[in-house]
């Protein structure tokens, strides 16, 4: 089982290498802004999962499953991205999307795409979500500013 910061890793040398056409580790370092001591110890860990294939001071390949995480990894997050600002989501996008993306799963990220596909096939029903999100900014009305949620630790309209 990969874990956030496995994920968040893989989901860069996927980026890299589809920017650059390879991913060396200091490239790695740079783009997560880590230590390299940090970006060689995870390249151990992937490698044991089967996901990446590296020498040292060679470039860092992904395996065939590497790859297909990778790609997974990456639309959900453009997905995820998608689809909070066709809700109009108006503060923090990127910062909900990596609260929101280690935690989801594969079935519901097919929901949400499903759900972005009806909304651009009828906008009409996207018009009307955003008009109910004008009624009640909080459910029932309460104040929940208590909750630790990324939401309530920033100013928001």
């Amino acid at each position: 089982m990969l874990t956030e910061s496995m994920e968040d890793y893989l989901e860069m040398i996927y980026r890299l290498n589809e920017e650059k056409g390879y991913v060396r580790a200091v490239d790695l370092a740079e783009a997560l802004n880590v230590q390299p001591s940090s970006v060689t110890r995870m390249i151990q860990k992937l490698r044991e999962e089967g996901l990446i294939q590296y020498e040292k001071y060679r470039h860092i390949a992904l395996t065939d499953k590497g790859r297909r995480l990778g790609y997974f990894l990456v639309w959900r997050d453009t997905v995820l991205k998608e689809f909070l600002t066709l809700l109009n989501a108006k503060v923090g996008v990127e910062e909900q999307v990596e609260g929101i993306e280690h935690y989801i799963t594969p079935p519901t990220m097919c929901l949400i795409r499903n759900l972005i596909m009806y909304f651009r096939a009828h906008p009409e029903g996207l018009e009307e979500v955003q008009a109910m999100s004008k009624l009640n900014k909080y459910p029932e009305g309460e104040k929940l500013e208590e909750l630790r949620a990324w939401l309530f630790r920033h100013s928001c309209d």
